[in-house]
């Protein structure tokens, strides 16, 4: 019996019962419910995927609101998987939904996207993103793979194979993970708030002519959107070797495989310090306080510094000369990725630290 709801769908030439009854039968698991999350939930839950599954470790915050639309004022606080999966069961009580509250990690990732038949990455981090990759490749998931950068977004579809039966995925696109500099997320870098929308629409239609079988979907295929000047291409994903670089190649082997330190393997030698161990370190004479933040932002910082945007570092970066180097930003996410690239052209000796949850953390610990 036909279900009013997808009436439209039954029209489609192409599409029609059968289409829908692919849909229904269909399991997907969504990866993040950010940006990217929150449309490609919303499009799939109503065209009637069968069963959705959401992991999000994250909860709602104020700066989400211009581009997360499934959340409102009223979730701040709150987690992100449990309330978009209480919301999409409002939208469609008639398919099944799943969350779970938590980060995908090495040793959780196989038992979590093994019951599912497509796994949707909308992810916002390189760690998570080569996690994915070998998971899927491991178990022989299809992987439809989704970013956004400022104006700019991209969608592919990745271990399918094509009428060669070649299959391409992330590691093919990206062999070894870029510098934070080289490609910062949208906490340092900003995005449009409607481009995710756009770009989330898109991987949410790749899923749909994966799933019943409909159109060309991107297989072995990069298709970028600039929506600051309305242009859009699409390349062929090159089959090149990751020569030199590690990974895992059995489950066993991803269960221990550490993505933090492969992505960024400075990160033990990066020191994060709270505020009171920064106060205690800024006035020593062979520390040098660098601020990232851009010149107009408040407050100031009243200790001697060196003022040097993110944006200007590899420019500016020889004038960074001490023994010890202290970042600092607004919330310590830049001032992380600052530390990160510094580490990269260091001398040998230097000791690199910044300082965890920035400005913010320093004059709450000062006015207590």
């Amino acid at each position: 019996m036909r279900n009013e709801r997808y009436s439209r769908h039954y029209i489609l030439p192409g599409f029609g019962e059968l289409g829908q009854q692919k849909l229904q039968a269909a399991r997907v698991l969504v990866v993040g419910a950010g940006g990217l999350g929150c449309p490609v939930l919303q499009y799939l839950a109503a065209a009637g995927v069968g069963t959705l599954g959401i992991i999000d470790h994250d909860h709602v915050g104020l700066s989400n609101l211009h581009r997360q639309v499934l959340y409102d004022t009223n979730d701040i606080g709150r987690a992100k998987a449990e309330v978009a999966a209480n919301k999409l069961r409002q939208q469609n009580p008639e398919i099944e939904i799943r969350y779970w509250v938590e980060q995908l990690y090495s040793n959780n990732v196989a038992d979590l996207i093994r019951p599912y038949d497509l796994i949707m990455d909308c992810t916002d981090n390189f760690a998570a993103r080569y996690l994915l990759c070998d998971a899927c490749r491991l178990l022989d998931k299809p992987l439809i793979f989704a970013a956004i950068y400022q104006y700019e977004g991209q969608v592919a579809v990745f271990n399918v194979a094509d009428k060669e039966g070649i299959k391409t995925d992330y590691r093919h696109l990206f062999p070894t993970a870029p510098t934070p500099l080289e490609a910062p997320d949208c906490n340092v870098a900003g995005v449009l708030g409607v481009l995710p929308g756009m770009i989330g629409i898109l991987q949410a239609t790749e899923a749909i002519k994966l799933l019943t079988g409909i159109g060309v979907a991107l297989i072995n295929k990069l298709m970028t959107v600039n929506m600051l000047d309305n242009s859009s291409f699409i390349f062929e994903i090159p089959l090149t070797a990751s020569a030199g670089t590690v990974y895992p190649q059995t489950l066993a082997e991803l269960s221990t495989f550490n993505y933090e330190q492969y992505c960024a393997s400075e990160s033990q030698l990066i020191q994060a310090i709270d505020a009171k161990e920064f106060v205690e370190m800024w006035s020593a004479e062979d520390v040098v306080l660098v601020d990232v933040r851009d010149p107009n932002e408040l407050p100031r910082l009243s200790h001697p510094h060196l003022s040097i945007p993110l944006s200007t570092l590899s420019a500016q970066i020889k004038k960074i000369d001490s023994t010890r180097v202290i970042f600092i930003c607004h919330t310590g996410k830049r001032s992380l990725i600052a530390a990160r690239y510094f580490y990269e052209q260091a001398d040998a000796g230097q000791q690199i630290f910044h300082l965890d949850g920035g400005m913010i953390a320093l004059e709450n610990y000062t006015n207590d």
